[in-house]
């Protein structure tokens, strides 16, 4: 399936009907578009299998249509409030993933055909995003100073300082499934994805409800919800509905107390070795010389610092936790974690 979670397929979806489908959250995870580091996290596909299905639930509360089926305990599914201890496998509605075409470049018209032929049941190739905050570290400062993205663009007058709270969200969007993810505009998506003006709004109004939804549930657990993003497919009848995971913390960027209660934490780590000015490196190579995978270009991650792991694996299980307002994992309170966080990056 991925980097971070595998599927298994217990129904594979048609061209007209959705298939059955079980999402076995692993405590791998990935950083800079690599894949599967050299570390576990334990706990930690648990911990965003349980906060991945409470923002299901409450979407589906409020009328937001999504692939969730329930959570999987001795192969039978269950609501959340039905189990008593966490689990890491999601049980989910399937529908077809259609890989664009390449030949120099990728080539969307299979999405062309389908909306000339109303065709649904496939997972729209684009990740839409919501931003509420620009902490420290969000892609978007980094694409100001490579200039591609000018304030205007979001309807902003200047570029705010890192840590700005914004007065309304701003929606992006980037490809999904391209062997690197890249930003594009609202008019672009919608081409690639084939999709109508009346769609595309539908997105992004389902956009701004998922936005709402996981902001309420973060701010109930003492949280800030910076910014996250979603994935979409078309149901059989060609209505969008939300898919893959939402409201976690590898989807979300979090913060508590200041602190960024997400995998950011282990990418600034990352971002401070060797390694990562490699991948930087091997990313530009690959785009000067039109090659797809950069990785041949790079060498192996080095693996974390032990004590920040330690760190991390509890960061996950306490969130979980706080967001969901039930002490499903064995773990200190969140504010422990936190403080243990702040004497590591101080030292």
């Amino acid at each position: 399936m991925g980097s971070v979670k595998d599927l298994e397929v217990l129904e594979k979806p048609t061209k007209n009907e959705m298939g059955i489908g079980r999402f076995h959250f692993s405590d791998r995870y990935s950083v800079f578009d690599w894949g599967e580091m050299p570390d576990l996290i334990e706990s930690k596909g648990a911990a965003l299998c349980i906060m991945g299905a409470f923002c299901f639930e409450r979407l589906e509360e409020v009328g937001v249509e999504t692939h969730y089926r329930g959570l999987v305990r001795d192969g039978e599914t269950f609501g959340l409030e039905e189990i008593d201890e966490p689990t890491d496998v999601m049980e989910v509605d399937l529908t077809r993933v259609v890989e664009p075409g390449y030949v120099d470049g990728y080539d969307y018209s299979v999405y062309q055909e389908f909306a000339e032929n109303g065709e649904g049941n496939f997972l729209i190739p684009l990740e839409v995003i919501y931003r509420n905050g620009l902490p420290e570290g969000s892609s978007v400062f980094r694409r100001f100073d490579r200039g591609d993205i000018t304030p205007g663009d979001f309807g902003l007058e200047e570029i705010p300082e890192p840590g700005s709270d914004l007065d309304s969200p701003l929606f992006d969007v980037s490809t999904k499934l391209e062997e690197r993810d890249r930003y594009i505009s609202w008019d672009i998506a919608r081409e690639i994805a084939g999709l109508s003006k009346e769609e595309l709004t539908e997105i992004r109004d389902i956009l701004g409800t998922v936005n709402e939804v996981i902001t309420k549930a973060a701010e109930d657990a003492g949280f800030k919800n910076e910014d996250g993003k979603i994935e979409l497919a078309f149901d059989p009848e060609r209505e969008p509905m939300v898919v893959d995971v939402v409201g976690t913390l590898d989807e979300c960027r979090f913060t508590y107390d200041g602190v960024q209660v997400s995998k950011q934490v282990v990418r600034d780590y990352y971002r401070d070795t060797e390694w990562h000015q490699v991948v930087k490196e091997a990313k530009k190579t690959a785009k000067e010389q039109g090659i797809r995978d950069w990785r041949e270009h790079a060498e192996e991650p080095p693996s974390i610092d032990p004590e920040l792991k330690d760190i991390t694996i509890n960061l996950y299980k306490s969130a979980a936790n706080e967001f969901i307002g039930r002490e499903l994992f064995d773990s200190p309170s969140l504010e422990t974690v936190i403080g243990r966080y702040k004497t590591y990056v101080d030292n």
